[in-house]
């Protein structure tokens, strides 16, 4: 018997299912680890872009190692370590049964914990860092919750090409110390958001170029803000809202200063390029390298045991804790 994550708008609860043999093109995987992130916590919401029918199993990233594998799989072979590449899959379990082509392996040699998070956040900064601008070392990114998992590993992505980043946080009690940790992992200048509206900004691009890319997670006027520092044609890419507010675009920025406006979903993304696997496995691949090298961390997290599901749940939700909770099977 496996236990599993039963998730509807308002329950989250634990339940023991039979977890059958894999047939053709499925495999049978023991879960290692599963974050929580906030796009798990819309989907139970019933918030989010993708909902599956219900009931249905919680966690949209993880790893697991694969337990057996059923006629005609070629790709993985019992005692690989794998990652989903499709979202909604169900991660928060035990054990699980998934379709051959939905999975991607990984090296074994990364943490478990770097491998559990590394399908979402450090897929969605390599794809924002490689996509819209082409950026070369000197060139300067400006992003908004630069300590979200996204945020840090833009940094560190960033940090390994030689690109300078200039990293918007709010305001917080524990400021110094988060300060020192985007610095840690290569942060170039972490500012607030109300130091990101003041004057002396200018003073800071007598060192490095105005941004040619920006980044934004949050909406409202911290987007506003970048928008004013962003480069003559410039591009900023949004791929979150925490803010729960609209992007406001001056007139200006269209008009005198070119910029492009561009979303980004890398569950999309992943969609897109389902049946054609390539960028995706070269992507995997190149993270995986840079965290073998100590160039890409994981960010601070929590471990808990699934069994302790509920306050993982209300720990991830919390206000400034900067730590990510997973659930360790």
């Amino acid at each position: 018997m496996a236990t599993r994550g039963q998730c509807s708008l308002m329950l989250v609860c634990l339940k023991n299912i039979e977890v059958s043999s894999p047939t053709n093109y499925e495999v049978r995987v023991r879960m290692l680890a599963a974050p929580i992130n906030p796009s798990d916590i819309n989907m139970v919401q019933g918030t989010y872009a993708l909902l599956p029918p219900l009931p249905t199993v919680g966690g949209n990233e993880g790893v697991g190692v694969v337990a057996e594998v059923g006629n005609h799989v070629s790709s993985v072979r019992p005692g690989d370590w794998v990652i989903p590449v499709d979202a909604g899959l169900g991660t928060w379990c035990t054990e699980g049964l998934f379709s051959e082509q939905a999975l991607v392996r990984v090296q074994s040699d990364i943490s478990v914990v770097g491998a559990a998070t590394l399908s979402v956040n450090p897929c969605t900064a390599y794809r924002l860092l490689s996509d819209y601008e082409t950026l070369r070392p000197g060139d300067t990114v400006i992003q908004n919750a630069s300590n979200s998992g996204v945020g840090q590993a833009v940094i560190q992505i960033a940090a390994s090409l030689g690109i300078t980043t200039i990293n918007v946080v709010r305001d917080r009690p524990d400021l110094q110390s988060l300060e020192e940790r985007l610095r840690e992992l290569g942060a170039d200048h972490v500012i607030t958001e109300e130091q990101l509206r003041r004057p002396e900004m200018k003073d800071l691009f007598k060192n490095c170029p105005r941004p040619r890319l920006a980044l934004n997670c949050v909406g409202g006027k911290s987007t506003t803000e970048m928008l004013r520092h962003l480069d003559y044609g410039g591009t900023m890419v949004t791929y979150g809202g925490m803010a729960k507010q609209p992007v406001t675009v001056p007139v200006s920025a269209l008009i005198f200063k070119n910029v492009k406006l561009c979303g980004f979903w890398v569950t999309k993304w992943k969609k897109d390029r389902y049946h054609n696997r390539e960028e995706i496995t070269k992507m995997i691949r190149d993270l995986c390298d840079l965290m073998c090298r100590g160039k890409l961390l994981p960010p601070p997290c929590t471990e808990w045991p699934l069994e302790h599901f509920s306050q993982a749940l209300r720990d991830a939700q919390t206000p400034f804790l900067s730590r990510k909770q997973i659930l360790i099977m």
